[in-house]
């Protein structure tokens, strides 16, 4: 397989440089084969390696080419089903375990960043803000809920005459800053965590995909292109890429495109005028809004998603439009950049974790908030492999229905179930 490049984005374009890892080829032998270099994969690899386990990673790609290395990147608590969906799907105890992972993701991608000197331009902050007044609402009542009954303190309400100091927009009514959050360069963090698990140990084989897996004499074979990897344990983080390795979980989520823009530079002067606080926002609408300024002062902006599956050739141009109606006094900034991928959701937008058999581990479904939860996900798989599976297990207590309709009906389904939710965002 030859070498696939990074998506053509502003990340790949602003990339540090990492080396080339060599396809596998022939056998090895490994305690773990992780399948997948994006944030989940990189972070199992580097705990396990940590623990002492020899860890083969699979890439099919480069490390960090799916929704690792070109998202939103904002690092956000919580699950996206929110924690009311989460208590009515688990019950109050078990979501404010999984509440309290994710909090933990947030400090763990910070003393991340530190520990291993990740240069990938980390900013305080992440600011969710409103639209109407029910939405105003939803802010504060979740305000109260995760002080109250979830003890999470560094969130605050930011009212409607605060908000033109941190916004340069007239479109927003309230926000809910989170101090604990914040934004990055997301390939640039991904590849630093390959760099932590490979000091650590850890071989990383990239433009190797893996096909499929098999028991053999008491081991686990996982099988690719020119080689094989015989292990003990198999940890499944190719998320919506898994495809034939793991054909039972692709029943359980549904790769849905999205799509992001970066204007050319602004400049300090004119940065400081659209977003003079630097946080990250996303607004409260089902089909949302959100963006950021990088570090060389671009409005990175995203806020269109594609549950059809096909990517519309305007994509630049639609999402521009979205960005004009935040920030109208753009409209004489060029467009620099513009790209998609896919990201994977669940049915109930809670994330998916669990075996498949007992040494056949898997992660996925994170559903729009994975730059903190896939690195603390990939901690709690380490844990489990090690011997102590409570924290991974809560997780897998989390029920998920198929997508309904088959393989021929499934997206047409979706499409339909998500036009309730955009024309809820217009009431």
């Amino acid at each position: 397989m030859g070498l696939a490049p990074h998506v053509d984005s502003y990340y790949a374009a602003s990339a540090l440089p990492a080396p080339v890892r060599p396809p596998l080829a022939g056998r090895v032998d490994a305690d773990v084969c992780v399948v997948g270099g994006g944030i989940a994969g990189c972070s199992t690899a580097l705990h396990l390696a940590e623990r002492g386990y020899s860890v083969a990673l699979l890439e099919e790609r480069r490390v960090g080419w799916g929704a690792s290395g070109r998202s939103g990147a904002q690092a956000i608590q919580g699950v996206a089903c929110g924690q009311h969906e989460l208590e009515r799907l688990v019950g109050p105890a078990d979501a404010r375990r999984i509440f309290d992972v994710t909090a933990e993701g947030l400090a763990l991608l910070r003393a991340r960043i530190a520990r291993h000197g990740i240069r990938c331009d980390w900013r305080d902050g992440q600011l969710q803000v409103a639209l109407k007044a029910r939405q105003d609402r939803e802010l504060r009542e979740e305000l109260r809920m995760l002080a109250e009954r979830y003890d999470y303190r560094s969130m605050r309400i930011v009212e409607r005459d605060e908000l033109p100091a941190m916004l340069g927009t007239q479109r927003y009514t309230l926000g809910l800053l989170d101090a604990a959050g914040g934004h990055l360069h997301p390939l640039n963090y991904t590849l630093g965590l390959a760099a932590a698990a490979e000091a650590a140990g850890t071989r990383i084989h990239e433009s190797t995909r893996a096909l499929s897996w098999e028991r053999a004499g008491g081991r686990i074979v996982v099988q690719t292109p020119q080689g094989d990897v015989h292990c003990r344990h198999v940890a499944l983080c190719g998320n919506a890429y898994l495809g034939s390795a793991a054909p039972a979980l692709a029943r359980k989520v549904m790769a849905v495109g999205t799509y992001i823009i970066a204007t050319e530079p602004l400049g300090a002067d004119r940065a400081q005028q659209v977003l003079p606080s630097g946080v990250a926002v996303t607004d409260s609408n089902w089909v949302l809004d959100y963006f950021r300024l990088a570090a060389d002062t671009r409005l990175l902006f995203g806020g269109r998603v594609s549950y059809s599956g096909l990517d519309a050739r305007n994509t630049a141009a639609a999402t521009r439009q979205r960005m004009l109606a935040v920030f109208p006094q753009l409209a004489d900034v060029k467009i620099a950049h513009a790209w998609g991928g896919y990201v994977d959701i669940t049915v109930n937008r809670a994330p998916h974790f669990g075996r498949l058999e007992p040494d056949v581990y898997f992660l996925q479904g994170f559903s729009g908030h994975g730059i903190a939860l896939t690195g603390i996900a990939g901690a709690l798989l380490a844990e489990a492999i090690a011997g102590s599976a409570e924290r991974f297990d809560v997780f897998g207590r989390i029920p998920h229905r198929d997508f309904p309709g088959g393989r021929a009906l499934r997206r047409p389904a979706l499409v339909l179930a998500m036009l309730w939710y955009r024309l809820r965002d217009l009431l």
